[in-house]
């Protein structure tokens, strides 16, 4: 785990600080924000995938469709709330993960919260994006409408003002349990894979130790660790976001109405193409958010490492 000795003298004041959590969440903004944005057209394609597979039947034949009826614009519905939503929900994940991580390890010995950091990653993982997700909800309602239902507002501003009216407040978080049961395990795997995999990495991958590494060689294994455990994600958090989309395309829809409705193989529909997405969006979220520290001269550290205690054992 994370100790101020893992931490370089000119930056141990900083670390685990306000300051530090705070520069730590506008780097999870402008990695969620702006990588949800650039993948806007592939998330239109699939979300059009996930509630009508027949129109849609793949990745090709789904832009062709949506070019065709909505033209090239058409491929950028749904961005503002897209942008604005994923990063206020990336402030919440990536600021939150960090203080959960210290907070948690830091109730354990350093050797316990060496053998257990797994747990530690998983449980900080789950309790930041619990509360992410609450940023998130009215935001993702928003954009699942807007993509998916003809007769939905082609703007936000119009759009969150007529499912207010409609469906009420409930109407911008009817959407959170799935949101969550989609978000939580997506984050999780997300957060344990990619400290994991960076250890990895590292230790078998990387001919010579982190600290030897220029900082162009650190952030090209972020990207690759960070797109490997994509790949886990999307696989982890699919079906409830295919649910997700067909919940918040009908008003008057349940939860168990959906997952009756689609039935285990339909709750597949689309993957390949949200495993493109979400490999390219955690890949390029872990290079865009190192890169931030890099640029904002904020700690860093490097992986775990095993206490002296348990090496003398």
């Amino acid at each position: 785990m994370t100790t101020n000795k893992s931490i370089s003298n000119n930056n141990k004041e900083v670390f685990a600080t306000p300051k530090f959590y705070i520069l730590c969440g506008m780097g999870g903004s402008l990695a969620c924000g702006g990588t949800h944005l650039f993948i806007t057209p592939l998330d239109i394609v699939k979300c059009r995938m996930q509630v009508d597979n027949v129109k849609y039947p793949g990745i090709v034949k789904g832009f062709q469709v949506t070019v065709a009826e909505n033209g090239w614009k058409g491929l950028m519905r749904g961005w503002a709330p897209t942008t604005i939503g994923y990063s206020a929900q990336g402030f919440g994940k990536f600021g939150y993960y960090e203080i959960f991580k210290n907070v948690y390890g830091g109730m354990l010995s350093e050797e316990n919260a060496y053998i257990y950091r797994s747990y530690v990653y998983l449980v900080a993982a789950a309790s930041a994006e619990f509360f992410a997700d609450l940023f998130l909800a009215p935001f993702e309602a928003c954009k699942v409408r807007m993509q998916t239902s003809d007769n939905a507002p082609a703007t936000m501003r119009k759009c969150m003002p007529m499912i207010y009216k409609t469906e009420g407040i409930n109407g911008f978080f009817k959407g959170l349990p799935p949101l969550w049961s989609r978000q939580i395990p997506y984050t999780t795997v997300k957060f344990v894979c990619f400290e994991r995999i960076m250890e990895w990495m590292y230790q078998y991958v990387v001919p010579k130790p982190r600290n030897e590494c220029s900082k162009s060689e650190q952030l090209l294994v972020t990207f690759s660790a960070g797109y490997l455990a994509g790949i886990l994600c999307a696989v982890a958090s699919h079906p409830p976001d295919t649910i997700v989309s067909k919940l918040n395309q009908n008003s008057q829809a349940t939860l168990s109405d959906m997952v009756k409705q689609l039935g285990w193989r339909g709750m597949w529909a689309g993957l390949g193409a949200r495993i493109i997405m979400i490999g390219t969006i955690t890949a390029l979220q872990w290079l865009t958010y190192d890169s931030w520290k890099v640029l904002m001269n904020i700690p860093r550290p490097p992986p775990a490492q095993m206490p002296e205690s348990l090496r003398k054992n």
